[in-house]
Formats: C-alpha cells, sequence, structure tokens
C-alpha cells in the first residue's frame, strides 16, 4: 500500500521541504490544491513547520516522519503540509501565535491540525512517535483526532471557529501617546534586573545573543553616560566571545547557549546572528576602542566569507546543529585528536588556553554525561594565560593562531553540517548593513565589496520589473513575494551603504523601495505596517509583528528607516509616518519596553540629540577625507551623514534632497555643517571643533 504513496516535496526550492520529499508521508507544500484535496476528501491538516537546520525538526523527522507506522496513519486520515518558516514567516507568523495562544508557548517543529478551511484546533510543538514522560506522541494524539474528526467533528469545527476569532482579535491596536525618555529608562532598568553579572546576558538558561539589547544599551549610555549599561555590552559580548557559543576555530557564532555559562551552544548557526552580533560589536569598538570588538567583529566577517557567500555574492542562510546524525560532532575535539594533529607546543598551549579536559567537557544533553569530547573555550583573557604559560602574550597568540589554522583544515576534512543554501533578502540586508559598518569603522575594502556584490546580487535576482523585492533565491530560481522584513532589512543595508560609499544609487534605491513598501504593506486606517503587502496570498488573520525577539521586526527596522531617510531628504512626510508607527504600537511597548529594544533604537533617534551631518567638498580630495574618516570611526549611532561631492556640477546628491543646495566649500576647503534637533551650528574645517559639535548634548 504505501508502494503508491506520492510526495509533492520534490519539485520544491526549499532546502527543508527537499529534506522531506522522500518521506513516506505523502507531504503536499502549502498550495490550493492540499486544501482542495481536504475538502473534497472531508480530512482535517496535519501543518508542520520547521526549518532545515533545526534540530528537533530533525529529530522529529527521523522519529516520525520517516516511519512507516506514522506515514500510514497520516496519509489515511489527514491531509499533511510541509512549510518551511524561512520561506513562509507569514504562515509561520499567524499559527506560532496560535500555537502561543493555546498552549503559551511556541518553538519549532511547530505541529498544528486544523480543518479544510485553514482554521486550527490543536498546537503544539515536537511529538515524540509514542507517549512517553506524560507527554502524548503522535501516534496516540493522530488516532484521537482521527476519531474526533468522525465522531465529534462539529466540536472540533466549533473550536477551530473560536479559536480563529480570537486569533483576528488578539493584535487590535490601539494608537497612544509618542513613547519618551521614560519609556527608554524603564528599558533599560528591566535589562538590568535581567543581567547575570557573573556570565554576562539576561536571564539564566538558554541564553540567547539578542544583540538589539546590547546595541540599545549601547546607545542608553551614550545618552545617559550609565556606566553599567556600557559594562552590560562588553560583558556579554566578551563572554560570548570566550565561550562555546563562539566557534573558536573556523569563527561564528551559534544559535544559543543550552547554559548560563555560554559553554555548551545549540551548533546551529544562523545568519542573521552573525549579522546582528557583527553590528554589536563594531559599535562597541567605536564606543570603547577595544580591539577585542574590532577582531571578533572581522572574524565573523571571515567566517561569513568563506564559508556562507555564494559563488554570486548574495549570503547563504544557515548551517545546521548536526552532522552524521549527532549534534555538534564537527565541532568537538578529544584531547588525543589534538595531541596528534598539533606539535607538541602547539597542543600544551591551546589544551591549557582552552580547556581541554582528558574526559571531555561537553555533556550528552539527553544523559547528562561527559562523553570524553571538548568544546574549545576561554576563562580568561590571553595576558592571564599567557603569564601561566610563561610567555609574552604576542607569542600565545601567534601560536594559538597557527594552531588555529591547523585545526580548521584538519576540521575541514570532516562531514560538514549541512547548508541552508538557500538565499533569504531580509537577512541579506542584515549583512549587507553589517559590513558596511564594518567597513565604516575599519576601512577594510574587502568589507565593502562583500557589501556591494550582496546588494548587486538582490536587485539582479531579487528584485522583480515592477520594482517589487522578493524573498528567497535557490538554485537560479527566485520565489515568494517579499515580505515586510524584506524591504525593511534591505532598505536599512542600502542607507548604511549610502553612508559607507556615498553613491547616490544606493539612497535612490532605498527611497524607492521605501516608497513601495509604504504602498504596499501600511495600514491605512489605524498605521503600522502589516506582514505581508496588498497582493499577498489571504490568511487567517493579516499579522502586523512588533516584538523584537531573536530577529528585530519588520516594523521596528521601518521605524528607524523613516526616520533616517527623512533626514537624509528632508522629506517630512516620512517622518510624519514614522510618528504614527511609534504610537501605533504603544500600549505593548509601555508593557513590556525590554521586549522590544529595537523600537527604542529608534525611539531613541527620535528624542535626540540627532545629528544631520554634511561635509562638502571634493569626494577624494585629502581634507575631505580627513573629515569623513574622522567622523566614521567615532560612536556617534544618532546621525545620518551625507557628502555633498562638489567634484559634480551640480552634485548629484542635491536631486534627492531640498536642503543641500547651500551647503559648499568655504575658502574652497572641505567644510563640515552640522545641525542637531532641528537647529544648525556654524559651519567648520576644523577636526577639533566638529569634534566638540559632535559630543554636545542639545536639547
Amino acid at each position: 500500500m504505501m508502494d503508491n504513496i506520492k510526495n509533492m516535496l520534490g519539485d520544491q526550492l526549499s532546502p527543508y521541504l527537499i529534506q522531506h520529499a522522500k518521506n513516506p508521508v505523502n507531504w503536499y507544500p502549502w498550495s490550493e490544491e492540499a486544501f482542495i484535496k481536504a475538502k473534497r476528501e472531508d480530512k482535517p491538516i496535519f501543518l508542520s513547520i520547521g526549518y532545515s537546520t533545526c534540530h528537533w525538526c530533525h529529530v522529529m523527522a527521523h522519529e516520525s516522519f520517516e516511519d512507516l507506522e506514522v506515514a500510514q496513519l497520516l496519509n489515511e486520515s489527514f491531509i499533511s503540509i510541509k512549510v518551511d518558516r524561512e520561506e513562509r514567516p507569514d504562515i509561520d507568523g499567524v499559527y506560532m501565535t496560535v500555537c502561543q495562544l493555546m498552549t503559551g508557548s511556541g518553538g519549532w517543529p511547530l505541529t498544528i491540525l486544523m480543518t479544510p478551511d485553514k482554521k486550527p484546533f490543536f498546537a503544539g510543538t515536537y511529538f515524540p512517535k509514542e507517549t512517553r514522560f506524560g507527554k502524548i506522541g503522535l501516534i496516540e494524539l493522530l488516532e484521537r483526532v482521527k476519531t474526533m474528526w468522525k465522531i465529534q467533528k462539529d466540536e472540533l469545527l466549533y473550536s477551530a471557529d473560536q479559536i480563529s476569532t480570537a486569533l483576528q482579535n488578539i493584535d487590535q491596536e490601539s494608537p497612544g501617546a509618542l513613547l519618551d525618555k521614560k519609556t527608554l529608562e524603564k528599558a533599560f532598568e528591566e535589562l538590568q534586573s535581567r543581567f547575570d553579572k557573573d556570565k554576562g546576558g539576561f536571564g539564566t538558561r538558554p541564553k540567547f545573543p539578542t544583540p538589539h539589547n546590547l546595541i540599545f544599551l549601547l546607545r542608553y549610555w551614550k545618552r545617559t553616560g550609565e556606566k553599567s549599561a556600557l559594562e552590560m555590552v562588553k560583558k556579554t559580548l566578551l563572554s560570548m566571545r570566550r565561550g562555546g557559543i563562539y566557534d573558536h576555530v573556523g569563527f561564528g557564532i551559534h544559535r544559543y547557549s543550552m547554559d548560563n555559562e555560554w559553554l555548551v551552544p545549540h551548533f546551529e548557526k544562523m545568519l542573521y546572528d552573525q549579522a546582528l552580533v557583527a553590528i554589536a560589536c563594531v559599535e562597541t569598538f567605536q564606543a570603547t576602542e577595544m580591539e577585542e570588538f574590532k577582531t571578533m567583529a572581522e572574524e565573523i566577517f571571515t567566517y561569513l566569507r568563506r564559508d556562507m557567500t555564494s559563488p554570486e555574492g548574495g549570503f547563504y542562510s544557515a548551517e545546521d546543529a548536526d552532522s552524521e546524525g549527532e549534534e555538534g560532532k564537527f565541532y568537538l575535539w578529544k584531547k588525543e585528536e589534538l595531541q596528534e594533529v598539533l606539535n607538541e607546543e602547539q597542543a600544551k598551549l591551546l589544551i591549557m588556553a582552552y580547556n581541554i579536559e582528558q574526559d571531555g567537557n561537553y555533556f550528552e544533553e539527553s544523559t547528562g554525561q561527559k562523553t570524553k569530547l571538548n568544546i574549545l573555550h576561554l576563562k580568561e583573557n590571553f595576558s592571564d594565560i599567557a603569564w601561566k604559560a610563561s610567555i609574552s602574550e604576542l607569542e600565545l597568540t601567534n601560536q594559538l593562531e597557527k594552531a588555529r589554522k591547523i585545526l580548521l583544515k584538519h576540521r575541514s576534512k570532516r562531514v560538514r553540517p549541512h547548508k541552508d543554501d538557500k538565499i533569504l533578502t531580509d537577512w541579506n540586508g542584515l549583512v549587507i548593513a553589517a559590513l558596511s559598518k564594518g567597513y565604516q569603522s575599519t576601512n577594510n575594502v574587502n568589507l565593502l565589496k562583500m557589501a556591494k556584490d550582496a546588494t548587486d546580487f538582490v536587485l539582479l535576482y531579487l528584485k522583480k520589473a515592477n520594482g517589487r523585492l522578493l524573498h528567497a533565491y535557490r538554485d537560479g530560481k527566485a520565489s515568494l513575494d517579499g515580505f515586510l522584513t524584506d524591504y525593511s532589512f534591505f532598505i536599512w543595508g542600502l542607507i548604511e551603504l549610502y553612508e559607507a560609499t556615498f553613491n547616490v544609487f544606493y539612497l535612490k534605491t532605498a527611497l524607492d523601495l521605501q516608497e513601495m513598501q509604504i504602498i504596499d504593506f501600511w495600514d491605512d486606517n489605524i498605521g503600522g505596517f502589516y506582514l505581508t503587502a496588498k497582493y499577498s496570498e489571504e490568511l487567517l488573520t493579516r499579522q502586523k509583528d512588533l516584538y523584537d525577539g531573536a530577529l528585530p521586526s519588520g516594523n521596528s527596522i521601518a521605524f528607524l528607516n523613516l526616520l533616517r531617510l527623512s533626514y537624509l531628504t528632508g522629506n517630512h512626510e516620512l517622518e510624519k509616518k514614522a510618528d504614527i508607527l511609534s504610537r501605533v504600537f504603544t500600549e505593548g511597548i509601555l508593557k513590556h519596553p525590554s521586549s522590544y529594544t529595537q523600537m527604542l533604537i529608534g525611539v531613541d533617534f527620535m528624542i535626540g540629540p540627532t545629528f544631520s551631518v554634511v561635509i562638502a567638498g571634493d569626494k577624494n580630495a585629502p581634507d575631505t577625507q580627513q573629515l569623513v574618516n574622522y567622523i566614521r570611526v567615532k560612536y556617534i549611532p544618532n546621525k545620518t551623514f551625507i557628502l555633498r561631492n562638489t567634484e559634480n556640477h551640480p552634485p548629484e546628491i542635491d536631486a534627492y534632497t531640498d536642503f543641500l543646495k547651500y551647503f559648499d566649500k568655504s575658502d574652497d576647503k572641505a567644510t563640515a555643517y552640522v545641525c542637531a534637533n532641528q537647529t544648525c551650528k556654524p559651519a567648520t574645517r576644523d577636526v577639533g571643533k566638529l569634534l566638540e559639535l559632535l559630543d554636545s548634548k542639545w536639547s
């Protein structure tokens, strides 16, 4: 009977769906065909949502979806649909909200049972095949639903209607008052109360990087001079850099730490984590001038360039936690292996520095037992380690770097974790922003090239002829209309790339996409942006998202984009849109402001002091470059930065702003113009005077 099963996932672009193409489950992609079949055969829908580098998605797949008994039950009594959450965040957003509404929590794999009309009546996450430890097994669950669908169908349909109604009412916004400094202060106090003073980060376990918390704290320190805000940022980043959550051999940051010490990670690597952590490192380097943060950012960029860049210049989405069926196997080391690969002196230093144990320091999560495997991690800084080893810090650094390169080459012979090689517009936008910021703070031209190449990729392969963005690209094909985050994150990247290059093309493209985002995503009744466009597939509800979780929300990034583009161009209509947007979500933000730190970064910009900096001069002249480079290396978060290139007549930038035509060189020398909070100060050619203006606390 199973021989006749036809799985419908084989021709999909998503690596996650393709992973399930050979399951005995008769999977359908999300499609009208599946829902028509469910209605015709009067069967409930079994919806499973995950992503290709999700560890527990793999566990459930191996345990249940590759199992003939489970497959037979699903195929006989359900229509089964697989969705890649990274490919369809709109579907995931709706049904994750359902899961949180019904169970109080959520996660992946996400398991939904629903009617052929897409209305859910049951939600959960991972289910074992068989019932154990009080958790219902998938087989028992499916058998119960199968029976209820036959004899209590009306009850299920009623429940589905009630849940759908609750879902549609859950996000009713009530525009409120303007957010102010007190909101910023409350968010700081909430973060401070959760801060782990010993290990860094917030809360206990698991610990996520959540870089926008750190970026917010940097701005709070800049605004108030509150030293503890800066110390929280430094402590957290340094603890992550030293811990097992950081890949000390190949670089890059893992998904999260399963303990409170940043030691044992979930080994998955996500593109967006690399981008956002790199931005936090770059800004902390600018704020502190501590080389450790610059190095950490550069190492993350090295990982992206080496392992996550497509031949065409776009960036892949993620790397799995598992290889050869075991989580972390690619990244773990036995002491004996290190001693075999390295020479005696290198092995001795590395084993001491990175806390390698004979019995291993990695515990198997399911048993709590040591495995003889080790996670490389640091407990001390290099100066203390060098003192213990009776060598100079420089010699220690050189020896460990030689050892690292040897280990990297050796590790490359192992079976590498699966790479999700789809290229997403929104996540690439984050990387473009990070690389552009990295270039501005380090003048590393390789970073600028990577940012330009990725931008060219998106504009060539993920932008339609009508100017609208697409969401995903893989195997030579682009698919799916762009979501809010595709526009918000890519516009952010374009703004940063403009300020890194002063190429007006990037500013023009950002403005064009911002106009399109407003047309296609803006709520004309209340304000704020929907996740999906007006022309997108209609789901149970059209959601707006503001919560800044592992990723900042599309509305939060759009808010700051609108403000920055308004300051760059003098277009006050964009600022008005930002004002409405900030008020739409006031009620939720005021309840728990630390859950919206990316939005509050925009609020901080809105409150000011916010600087508009214009340099008028010949782009390549030394005096112009001196002023430009001086501003770039400083931590001045709330600013927009324009170069009015006087080599051109008129300068190209004049076509996109309504306030620059009077900004010119003075005595034929490059001149800086600084305004803040609608107040302008006298022009200056002096770097010292420029510093004074940009450090002032204007009211």
